[in-house]
């Protein structure tokens, strides 16, 4: 099960939070997030997977900055099209196309990146790209039949083990932890962090042993 730590920005905050039991780790290429990397931190995580969040950026673009900060994947949050999400992966990029999920009619859009994409995520609606902070009703999610995986994200904090235990779906690969886990924009609260990431891997390994 991936987990994924979003939107760092201070070099040390990088480094702590790096001894996380995370898979990859998000850097925000949006300048109106607050969270947005204007300059590149003094150090940059070498053990895990570096992922570039962008929203209507060129491929161009994308592309120059993701060689600059060797980024392995790339976060789509914007109007992005199957097009340009195949031309990014056919790069080397995995690539991720972020869908709003408010209803199950937002669901139909999805199907569309069904090829182009190696990883869906579902986050919670909001007037601005990007987190809200709240979750959305994971419920709607058992309408998603498609093959791509995805990451769940939107109002994950340390109080949200209970509610991911109950969580299934065939298609679920892992979660995408942000401000729920913030001191302030941009800089994470490690210790809760590695304490929530620990219990998230013991519930996920006790759920498939006992699916056994």
């Amino acid at each position: 099960m991936i987990v994924k730590v979003c939107g760092m920005t201070d070099g040390e905050n990088i480094r702590q939070a790096e001894k996380t039991d995370m898979q990859w780790m998000g850097f925000i290429f949006y300048p109106p997030s607050p969270r947005c990397v204007h300059r590149k931190p003094d150090y940059l995580p070498e053990t895990v997977g570096r992922v570039g969040v962008f929203v209507d950026a060129a491929t161009e673009a994308i592309l120059q900055i993701a060689d600059e900060w060797n980024l392995e994947l790339v976060q789509l949050h914007g109007k992005e099209t199957p097009e340009q999400c195949s031309t990014l992966r056919k790069s080397g990029l995995k690539t991720i196309k972020a869908f709003s999920v408010g209803s199950r009619e937002a669901l139909h859009s999805v199907a569309a990146y069904e090829n182009s994409c190696d990883f869906f995520l579902f986050d919670t609606p909001c007037t601005e790209h990007g987190g809200s902070g709240r979750s959305f009703n994971w419920s709607l999610l058992k309408d998603y039949t498609g093959s791509t995986p995805f990451l769940l994200s939107g109002g994950l904090n340390p109080n949200s083990i209970g509610a991911l235990s109950r969580f299934t779906h065939p298609q679920w690969a892992g979660i995408d932890l942000n401000s729920g886990f913030e001191l302030a924009p941009g800089i994470k609260d490690t210790e809760a962090l590695g304490k929530f990431i620990r219990a998230f891997k013991k519930m996920y390994s006790q759920q498939k042993q006992q699916a056994l």
